[in-house]
Parts: structure tokens; sequence; C-alpha cells
């Protein structure tokens, strides 16, 4: 079954929206474990708009599952994760004024750095994963950098599901597909929703991990926290 990493990004940002610490984003990340989440995702931004690096360190002792930092590797973010050692990194190109994440790497044209980074991370005992768009083609030099996994950008599909499920998933089948030839992990994310997401999880092999957010949080706010995550759940499930 693919597991299910809740990114609480978006709960960071209404607390600081108003300052002081509610919502709590320890005790949300708390309860979602306990709802059923097989992973807390979160991407601190050197602004701290949302998630803080107080955030991470106070997330570290709480998280029972599975801890999972995303963030693009400047020196502060690479020796915070290498001093609070999650179960995996993600690694995202994003610029420092990004909303949100909205490109993958170009492996080939960073591979001297990936690899240098993703070293150092492998060295400290941490799952690596890098973010990608689907295109077959990059997965040889992706392979290249020693990554554990790929992180499939997944905004293209979600925003062309409803006009083509067939034609939307097609280049991330095709990648996942040459992911498996060069025995890569498959994770996903960005804008999958419970509209959008059983067709991915069916047709996507070797799809072991997806992170959701703001979908998530948002389909929350009308069905409640758990029951947003049994429903997550269910759309994940195999039977």
């Amino acid at each position: 079954m693919t597991k299910l990493s809740v990114n609480i990004n978006k709960i960071a940002t209404l607390r600081n929206a108003r300052g002081g610490d509610v919502p709590s984003v320890t005790q949300v990340a708390v309860d979602l474990e306990r709802f059923g989440a097989q992973g807390i995702t979160i991407h601190p931004r050197p602004d701290e708009r949302h998630i803080t690096r107080k955030d991470v360190y106070d997330l570290k002792p709480l998280v029972k599952t599975e801890f999972n930092i995303e963030g693009n590797p400047h020196r502060p973010f690479i020796d915070m994760v290498l001093e609070v050692k999650p179960e995996q990194v993600t690694l995202v190109p994003d610029a420092d004024n990004a909303i949100t994440s909205n490109a993958g790497w170009d492996c080939e044209k960073n591979l001297d750095f990936l690899k240098s980074v993703i070293s150092e991370f492998k060295y400290a005992g941490i799952r690596t994963s890098i973010f990608l768009d689907p295109n077959p083609g990059m997965l040889k030099f992706a392979a290249e950098t020693g990554t554990d996994r790929i992180e499939l950008y997944t905004e293209a599909y979600a925003t062309n599901y409803p006009k083509d499920k067939e034609q939307a998933i097609k280049s991330y089948v095709d990648t996942a597909i040459e992911a498996e030839k060069f025995g890569l992990g498959i994770n996903a994310g960005h804008d999958l929703s419970l509209d959008n997401l059983k067709y991915f999880s069916d047709n996507i092999p070797n799809l072991l991990e997806v992170s959701i957010g703001h979908a998530l949080i948002s389909e929350a706010l009308y069905l409640g926290l758990e029951n947003t995550v049994q429903a997550y759940l269910k759309r994940l499930a195999k039977w």
C-alpha cells in the first residue's frame, strides 16, 4: 500500500497569520498520526513564512511514523537536516520567493551538485528523494546522483486530469517505469486530492508514498481532519 504523508505547512500558515500557537503544528502532527497518517511532511523555507526552524526541532521527537523534510538544499537547510536526521529528505529546487514548488530538478545540469549534497545525507543515514518533472529522459541522470527515490511533481497531472485523465497520467507512467529500471523508489506530490488520487495511485507502478498538504487541509475544513485522512487512505487502498 502506498503511504500517505501529510504536509502540515498550511497548519503553520494559519497559525502564523494570527501569531501564537493556535492551531498547534505539533499537536496536529500527533493527531494526524493518530488518525492514520503514515508520515509527516514539512517544507521549511528561509523566510519561515509557514514552518519555522523551531517547528522542525519541535516535531522531530514527536513524529513516530516517518518524518520527511522538503527544501532547497542551501547550506543552512543541509546543516539543519543533518542535525535533525529525519527518515527522509526531499530536495526541491524552488526559489526562495516561490509561493510553492513549481518545477523539478534538471539532474543533468545539476548532477555534480546533487551528487555532493546527496552523499552528505546518505552518509548520515538519511533516505533521499529528489523532486522531478515527469520526464523519462531525466531518470538516467537522477540515478547518477545517488538518490534513493524520486518525487514526481504532479501539478500537471492534477491540472489536466479533469480534461483527459489518460493523457494527463501518461508521462508519469512512462517516468515511473523508467525509474523502476534504475532501481529508484517513487514518491509523488503536489495538487493531489480526493478527486484525482485514486486514478493516479492505481496506475503508477511502485508508488511508495504520496505527500499531500494543501488539498487535504482544505478538504478537512468540510469533512474534518480525521475523516479526510481516512478518505485518503481509502483512495490508496489496493483492495
